[in-house]
């Protein structure tokens, strides 16, 4: 194929950087017009990984407080910790960014923290931000400041004499040309902004730094760069270094001992004791960079060295030893320290560290104390990074991620950026969660696809950068590399970053494989043959113009960490046609195969999709053999907004449905519903978002979803879950889909509606660790939420049920309100009644209730649930309620005594209805519900069996009811006494024989309490005793915790309790109702003081 020429070059850049305007929406008067907050009980379940983590950019630590650190992330927001690292809290989830480039504090108020949104470097896969982020109260809050069109900013710096001085270099949009680019300055702390350094539209500012001794003397690094889908030029005439001494009011260019060449990247430091020293680690064309110093303040710089680093467009950041002037570290793929400011260079410890370093802190205090951030997240060091310390942060970014149908519990895949392709279980059966031990690795080096086979869940299909693909076997954990080769007269092949990958749907053995042509194989991978030619348009890109001009091959770091242009990066087949096949290009191409690959048809033109747009996913419709829906990317043009679209006729025309989706954030991918074909799910730069109208209006669904990327999608059929790969918080799973799909207009217009729930997985949960949850392993360990345990119901409520107080209170706030709008009107709130006072005071709180039933109609279990509008997911534990008698005032609990639960149900049929509960009368709202409770593991145990250990637990547990009763019964009872005792010393007289009547009651009950509880005094001297009654039924009910029939041990347990109890408790109860009422009768007879349990008697005289 001929290149394109010079003028077809200029007419491609054209359309690269005039996208066109957004298409009409496409929504209908019959749209479905929710609130997103409708949605917003719906939680989406993060469930890591933290096994690695993911690019962290800076790092700042409090210089009041050394426990406090702030972390930004390449693409999963700001985290803080105020425990030196041990735990960390997400502090900027809900802002318009989730990429962030750096971190400040305020050297003069540690709560004051400035944020620059939008990733420092200029990777492939960076994300941009919309400006600068203030924080005065310690990260809790944060406002938007300015520079929104800055995109991407390299550093925040604070005047350490004015708080209200702020400089930030800002290095503008990547993508495109303009934007706020240069060095910024604030002096009212961010209300306004002045650029002080501008050079161009292509050039920003990457880094500033201050004398130490006099910040108005400043040193700024310029850095002028570009990056496409094709081609990434780092660097050029305008990168320099430029020096200020008033403040930036005017500057100077720097050039004495510098490269002459056209420099790119270039990071600055000044050691704080030699403030006339200052070191740049420089980026230059034809090998000129390396690292320099200037002894004068930048008057002169001299060479060091030829290091330079190992790709500026990614690291070029250098520190400075705070306690040592000449030690220099440079970030790199593997860090490096010089401690002769940079003559010569060597490795610093990383063995068991993830590499690819972007930023490290030196503890002014302690240089032996480091915290490092790279692609693998932060690592901590005592001993100057010799060793290092972990720290599990759930950050991950995931390209694209799929789901098998393992049993019991599916597992999910995914490719990270920089962190394998790993696998690891939607859920478990412990009572830990998901730790990072369940997680395990597929495939090495920066991860993409990772398909299980849907046959054999053992074998996932794995892939790496630039089409690295292994077959690897879970069972050996044995890889096998299975990447197609060119053969014959074909092209070497150009393989996207990211390459496609499928399996049939039609036969499991069959994968697609992609690079400009797609291969098929027949046999797992083994063979492949070519069933294309090249689908590309095959462009030259070094004859695409960029930042106006044509760069020839020496240009700074020209194509670096690009993929070669004219690649395959999107695949789909038809559920419903074998050989159906759709092809994404990354230069804008869908073609389309009927045949297996036997005969193509090319679409080049989609309606407002800027030409050469990058196909960034494709979905033939499991519903429509003729539908398929698009994802179109044109954000590396610096076009952000969505591009989805649909066709009916198999790729020959194409209609948007983008709709109203927001106009700032690329779309990802977009798939359809395996239920419900009109109810689509896309993933965009900011969010996840449905529709339920076939993409005539969308909703972003949050549910605990962070501002992040979503880049990939997949529903898993068997259990209606939506699993979503994000780009810099792991994977989220959205945990059955049934009530969504069921979600109509006329049910968001029922007072309340309970959906069908899924049946429920009968198991006892496991602590291999010892106890639950984290156990004894510390805060630091990381592990992700199961699902709630049991069976879990979901249900909407249109309007809140507030109590009266409440809703007189907002009736209040309207009067206030409504008066705030005609300010000359006297404002009058009604006074309410003493009557409406009374009602408020006595009236029980409104309550949601969820009344679970067996098969028989018999109540076992209510559940209460919030009252608030929405949906709410609540769970029953398939216990029955608790034995133990009822506390107004919640018993602590802790890692020794669990919350006590009654009987385990049997499997079988249920039945839950939806309740509501106003001032104490309960009302059902709508139909009850049916599911069943199926044992999650196969037992020999047939269904007698299990009615029959029901029945010994039913047994067991209204022993333990009377035993427990009985046992506080008990202890109250002697408090009475005591009270009874004290009462004797106020009547005139007391009566020996009443004494003695005293004494034999608290005898007689220290008895029963001794049988029900144990002898104290054995007990206290350390001497054996035998088992007490609430012993022995304690073991009786051990059983509760397992699914096992009871031991003969146990039913011997319960029989001797029952024997020995029930005499017991006919002198428990002879003891309390005859003797020591008596007693009390008398002590009212004899005028005593009141004591507990007495109804005080009075005769008027």
């Amino acid at each position: 194929m001929k290149h394109c020429s010079a003028l077809i070059a200029a007419v491609i850049v054209a359309t690269f950087l005039h996208a066109a305007p957004p298409s009409t929406p496409t929504s209908s008067p019959s749209t479905p017009k929710y609130d997103d907050k409708v949605f917003a009980g719906l939680e989406l379940r993060g469930i890591g990984p933290a096994l690695v983590s993911g690019r962290i950019v800076d790092v700042t630590v409090d210089p009041r407080d050394a426990r406090v650190w702030y972390l930004a992330t390449a693409a999963g927001g700001v985290w803080k910790t105020t425990n030196a690292g041990t735990t960390f809290t997400p502090v900027f989830d809900d802002q318009n960014s989730f990429s962030t480039g750096c971190v400040t504090i305020d050297p003069n108020d540690s709560l004051t923290v400035w944020v620059g949104s939008g990733e420092n470097n200029s990777q492939r896969s960076v994300s941009y931000g919309d400006g600068v982020y203030k924080s005065t109260d310690g990260g809790k809050s944060w406002t938007n400041v300015g520079l929104a069109k800055s995109e991407h900013i390299g550093k925040i710096i604070v005047d350490p004499r004015d708080s209200n001085v702020v400089y930030v270099a800002a290095q503008g949009p990547l993508w495109n040309p303009g934007g706020d680019r240069g060095l910024y300055k604030t002096t009212d702390g961010g209300k306004s902004w002045k650029a002080v350094l501008t050079i161009s539209e292509n050039t920003g500012v990457t880094d500033v730094v201050f004398d130490p001794t006099n910040p108005d003397t400043l040193y700024a690094a310029s850095y002028q760069r570009r990056r496409h889908v094709y081609t990434l030029i780092n660097g050029g005439p305008e990168s320099a270094i430029y020096k200020s001494t008033d403040a930036g009011a005017t500057w100077n260019k720097l050039t004495k001992g510098l490269p002459k060449e056209n420099m790119g990247r270039i990071g600055l430091a000044i050691p704080k004791q030699r403030p006339k020293t200052v070191y740049a680690i420089i980026e230059a064309a034809r090998s000129s960079g390396g690292f320099f110093r200037s002894q004068d303040g930048g008057g002169n710089f001299e060479k060091m060295s030829k290091y330079s680093g190992g790709g500026a467009q990614y690291y070029a950041e250098i520190f400075v030893d705070p306690n040592v002037p000449e030690r220099v570290y440079a970030m790199d793929v593997y860090a490096r320290v010089s401690d002769d400011s940079g003559k010569t260079w060597k490795k610093i410890g990383e063995t068991f560290k993830h590499v690819d370093n972007h930023v490290i802190w030196i503890d002014p205090a302690n240089s032996d104390h480091v915290i490092m951030g790279c692609d693998g997240g932060l690592y901590e060091s005592f001993d100057r990074t010799a060793t290092w310390n972990y720290k599990p942060l759930p950050i991950t970014q995931f390209y694209r991620i799929s789901a098998d149908d393992a049993l019991p519990f599916y597992h999910v895949y995914g490719g990270t950026q920089d962190n394998f392709s790993l696998g690891g279980p939607s859920r478990t059966t412990t009572a830990h969660g998901i730790v990072n031990s369940d997680w395990y690795v597929t495939v090495g080096g920066d991860g993409f696809r990772s398909l299980p086979d849907p046959k054999d869940p053992n074998i996932i299909y794995g892939e790496s950068q630039y089409g690295g693909l292994g077959r690897f076997d879970k069972r050996t954990g044995e890889l096998l590399d299975i990447q197609p080769q060119p053969s014959g007269n074909m092209d070497p092949l150009r393989q996207n970053w990211d390459s496609p990958l499928i399996v049939s749907p039609h036969d499991s053995k069959r994968i697609y494989f992609a690079a400009q042509y797609l291969f098929r194989s027949d046999d797992r991978g083994n063979t492949w043959k070519p069933v294309s030619g090249d689908l590309t348009r095959h462009l030259d890109r070094n004859t695409l113009p960029v930042m106006g001009r044509v760069w020839g091959i020496d240009a700074v770091a020209k194509n670096v960490s690009t993929s070669l242009y004219g690649n395959i990066v999107s695949l789909s087949e038809s559920p419903l046609q074998e050989g159906l096949i759709y092809v994404g290009t990354d230069d804008g191409l869908i073609q389309v195969t009927e045949d297996g690959g036997q005969h193509w048809r090319k679409i080049e033109r989609f309606p407002l999709v800027p030409e050469f747009t990058y196909v960034s996913a494709l979905q033939a419709s499991a519903h429509d053999v003729n539908t398929v829906y698009a994802a179109f990317d044109n954000h590396k043009t610096g076009d952000f907004k969505p591009y989805v679209y649909k066709s009916t006729d198999r790729g020959a025309t194409w209609k948007s449905i983008t709709s109203d989706l927001p106009q700032r954030g690329s779309a990802y991918v977009v798939i359809e519903d395996t239920f419900d074909k009109n109810l689509l799910y896309a993933g965009t730069e900011f969010g996840l978002f449905i529709s339920q109208n076939g993409g005539g209006n969308w909703i972003q669904i949050k549910g605990g979803l962070p501002t992040i990327p979503v880049r990939d999608l997949q529903i898993q059929k068997r259990r209606d879950d939506l699993v979503v790969g994000t780009f810099g918080r792991g994977i989220y799973i959205l945990d059955d889909l049934k009530p969504l799909r069921s979600m109509t207009p006329a049910v968001a217009n029922t007072d309340a509606t309970l959906f069908a729930p899924r049946d429920a997985d009968l198991y006892v949960e496991r602590a291999p660790l010892g106890l639950p949850n984290k156990a004894f392993q510390g805060d630091a360990f990381f592990n992700a939420p199961n699902p709630p345990f049991g069976a879990v119901f979901t249900y909407y409520i249109k309007d809140e049920l507030k109590s009266l107080k409440k809703q007189r209170a907002e009736a209040e706030s309207r009067i206030e309100k409504d008066a705030g709008n005609e300010p000359k009107k006297q404002i009058v709130v009604p006074y309410p009644t003493l009557d409406q006072l009374r009602a408020e005071d006595r009236e029980l709180d409104p309550a949601i209730v969820l009344v679970v039933s067996d098969d028989e109609g018999n109540v076992i279990r209510r559940v209460s649930g919030p009252v608030t509008a929405g949906f709410h997911r609540v769970a029953w534990d398939l216990r029955y309620p608790p034995p133990s008698p009822i506390e107004l005032t919640p018993p602590e609990i802790d890692v020794f005594s669990p919350p006590p639960g009654g009987p385990l149900a049997v499997p079988g049929k249920y039945t839950v209805r939806l309740a509501k509960r106003i001032d104490g009368v309960e009302t059902s709202l709508g139909e009850p519900k049916t599911f069943n409770v199926v044992p999650l593991y196969l037992s020999i145990m047939n269904e007698s069996d299990r009615n029959a250990v029901l029945a010994f637990q039913k047994k067991a547990e209204r022993l333990q009811k009377a035993v427990m009763g009985a046992a506080r019964v008990t202890a109250d009872a002697l408090v009475r006494v005591q009270h009874v005792r004290r009462a004797l010393d106020e009547i005139e007289g007391p009566d020996p024989k009443l004494v003695a009547q005293v004494n034999a009651v608290d005898k007689t009950l220290h008895d029963i309490d001794d049988a029900l509880n144990g002898d104290p005094v054995l007990r206290g001297h350390q001497e054996a005793d035998k088992p007490s009654l609430v012993e022995r039924i304690s073991n009786a009910v051990n059983g509760f915790t397992t699914t096992s029939a009871p031991t003969a041990t146990h039913q011997e347990s319960l029989a001797i309790a029952e024997k020995e109890f029930v005499p017991l408790l006919d002198k428990l109860r002879r003891t309390i109702e005859v003797d020591l009422a008596a007693i009390e009768k008398t002590l009212n007879e004899r005028g005593a003081p009141w004591t507990p349990g007495r109804v005080p008697t009075y005769t008027p005289q």
